[in-house]
């Protein structure tokens, strides 16, 4: 058995070999290699693997099934017969003027040309201004000559040329006459036309018009339904926006509708369109006018004061009258009116001094250093809390702020109730009895001491002379004494404070004295704010009690 193994083995690499060879080239056919390489290749393979015809034999006569392998001839005519079919080339591009990208056919016939010239005459015969021009077709190509009265004709007829199938591409050779005559015709005749289709339109435009017109009344008839809107919610801004929204919106109904019923509702899309264009152009030109039409609404909305409260926006101060969809209007200290945009209302800093009504006033007095600061304390509370308009609660108080060099600062702290006291009358009061009660306890208040320094030679000058007044000219100069710091209140300083006292009680016992004394709030302010608020203004005021307030 192994020395026929061993007889047979060169026969079994050989059949193996030409198996491969065999492998090798169906795949050099599938990755679709050069014909010639394929053939080179098997003719090497096959020289070196290949037997003789007498190895062949003696596989055949031995009961092996498996064919010989192939020869150098059998390999050469393989690729003839395995070859691939060429893909199919995409239709060439014929550049040019007009061009249609169809498929040419390869041979070209003059049927066809003729069925081309005759199907373009036809066409060009049945439109206006295209009568003149001249067709002729050769090989698919057309060519058109002829006279058009203007470029848009031209155009046409090239473009109706090219939507043949079988049109390789168009030589446009057509001569623009550009005559005033025809194309002065040619606008008469389409004027003609359309006033001829505006007229028999008109009963069906004047039922769209007729249909908006009332589509438009309903939606102005539901929005001046104010009761209705103010029902549904109780800020008078936000109902008037309801209601405008209401209006547009049926007006934009109408319109649709309108449209729709004469066939044009590409005019709807065309004024969408533009509308969406001239509203962003209009909203960066009206910006602060759209920030301040915003701001109103959010005012409206939080509320943040009311009619106669007494705020502060910004630094400007007054009593409210009344808010509107584009300003705030105050009523000034002074009695002017003042109107401050509600966008700067809305970012801006309120004070509102009516929402508690209770505000402390302070003010600063100076007692002499030597004085007892705890005890001029005392008497200038005891004063303050003798006032009717002073609250107990909460209480008066006073601190020591600052000591100087010649005196001690005293800061007093009062609460009043501003809904029944001016704030401003009432500290004038209480600075006055305030003082009045410390220098009546014997606390002076002392004014700014200066100490003067001179040296030893005007010293001594200042000695020898006899009086203590210098006087030269019109100007007199009282000189200190060199060593004094404090001046001591002479009888004559006394004597005045005592005169003026008894002058200013008599003055205040006086007729209509009690108005000076009066910490009441100005009823003339009040009566001018009433009488802007029960104005009746085009302008809707926003605010309202029956709305939550933040």
């Amino acid at each position: 058995m192994s020395i026929y193994l061993t007889q047979k083995m060169p026969t079994i690499i050989r059949r193996l070999a030409s198996m491969c060879g065999q492998l090798l080239l169906l795949l050099a056919l599938l990755s679709q290699l050069p014909a010639h390489a394929v053939i080179e290749d098997a003719a090497s393979i096959s020289a070196v693997l290949s037997g003789d015809n007498v190895d062949n034999a003696e596989a055949l006569d031995e009961g092996n099934a498996e064919p010989a392998p192939a020869t150098s001839d059998s390999i050469a005519e393989t690729p003839e017969i395995l070859e691939p079919s060429p893909e199919p080339t995409l239709p060439p591009i014929i550049s040019g003027e007009s061009t249609n990208n169809a498929q040419i056919e390869t041979t070209p016939t003059p049927q066809t040309d003729n069925d081309i010239r005759q199907r373009i005459t036809g066409i060009f015969s049945e439109i206006n201004g295209l009568q003149t021009v001249n067709v002729s077709v050769t090989q698919g190509v057309v060519t058109l000559t002829g006279e058009t009265p203007n470029e848009k004709k031209a155009q046409q007829a090239i473009n109706l040329t090219n939507r043949l199938t079988d049109v390789v591409t168009v030589e446009d050779r057509i001569n623009r006459t550009l005559d005033v005559q025809d194309n002065v015709t040619t606008v008469y005749q389409g004027l003609k036309a359309q006033v001829t289709n505006l007229v028999k339109a008109l009963p069906l435009l004047l039922v769209g018009i007729v249909l908006f017109a009332l589509v438009a009344w309903f939606g102005s008839w539901l929005s001046n339904r104010k009761n209705m809107w103010q029902r549904l919610t109780p800020n008078p801004f936000v109902a008037e926006l309801l209601a405008q929204t209401i209006k547009v919106i049926f007006i934009i109904f109408g319109l649709i509708l309108a449209l729709s019923l004469i066939g044009a509702e590409t005019v709807l899309g065309t004024l969408l369109g533009g509308a969406g264009v001239i509203g962003i152009a209009v909203g960066f030109a009206v910006k602060d006018t759209i920030e301040n039409y915003i701001a109103s609404l959010m005012l409206s909305i939080r509320q943040p004061f009311r009619a106669r409260d007494h705020i502060v926006i910004n630094g400007q101060e007054g009593i409210v009258v009344r808010l509107t969809s584009r300003a705030t209007i105050l009523m000034t200290l002074d009695g002017n009116q003042l109107r401050i945009p509600n966008a700067e209302v809305f970012k801006g800093t309120i004070l509102n001094y009516t929402k508690n009504p209770e505000r402390r006033f302070t003010f600063e007095l100076g007692v002499d250093a030597n004085d007892d600061p705890l005890a001029a304390i005392k008497v200038g509370l005891d004063a303050i809390h003798q006032l009717a308009f002073v609250l107990d609660e909460p209480k008066a108080i006073a601190v020591i702020t600052n000591v100087g060099d010649s005196n001690i600062i005293l800061e007093f702290q009062v609460w009043v109730d501003q809904s029944e006291t001016d704030f401003s009358k009432a500290r004038s009061i209480a600075i006055r009895e305030t003082k009045h009660a410390l220098e009546d306890e014997g606390f002076s208040l002392p004014e700014p001491i200066y100490r003067l320094r001179f040296n030893h030679k005007l010293e001594q000058a200042f000695e020898h002379m006899p009086q203590n007044n210098v006087t030269s000219g019109t100007l007199t100069t009282t000189v200190p004494s060199a060593t004094s710091s404090n001046q001591v209140p002479s009888s004559a300083d006394d004597k005045d404070k005592e005169q003026a006292k008894a002058r200013a009680k008599t003055i205040l016992q006086g007729r209509s004295a009690s108005d000076v004394l009066d910490a009441r709030p100005d009823d003339k302010l009040m009566e001018k704010v009433e009488q802007e608020i029960a104005e009746n203004s085009d302008e809707t005021d926003l605010l309202n009690n029956n709305s939550p307030q933040e």
